[in-house]
């Protein structure tokens, strides 16, 4: 068991490294960046999918807002350059869009 304790030292000192951070964090961000286009994908079709019920609406507006704050976020963190300006300020716009709508056409719902 001795001989365990300084192998798992080794292996989490490796882990640990700056590299391997790094690594890692490159790692998360492409899984994330790939998680928010999917998320991304699927907040447009839930908006084409529109329902004629006003309180319908809201609810998928609210839940686009709010999608498109989290894609932000992961698209602020993981991405640089131009893809990074151009994926944010589209997310920014949609989100700044429907948060318009929700405060002016959801009031009480």
């Amino acid at each position: 068991m001795n001989l365990l304790r300084p192998r798992t030292a080794l292996v989490l000192a490796a882990l640990l490294t700056p590299g391997s951070l790094h690594a890692q964090g490159e790692a998360a961000c492409a899984r994330d960046v790939l998680v928010a286009g999917s998320m991304q994908r699927q907040a447009i079709e839930q908006l084409e999918g529109g329902s004629e019920d006003e309180a319908s609406l809201c609810r998928v507006w609210r839940r686009h807002v709010e999608t498109m704050r989290r894609i932000a976020g992961v698209y602020g963190r993981c991405l640089s350059g131009p893809e990074r300006t151009e994926r944010l300020s589209q997310v920014q716009a949609s989100e700044k869009e429907f948060a318009g709508l929700v405060r002016s056409r959801c009031r009480g719902m």
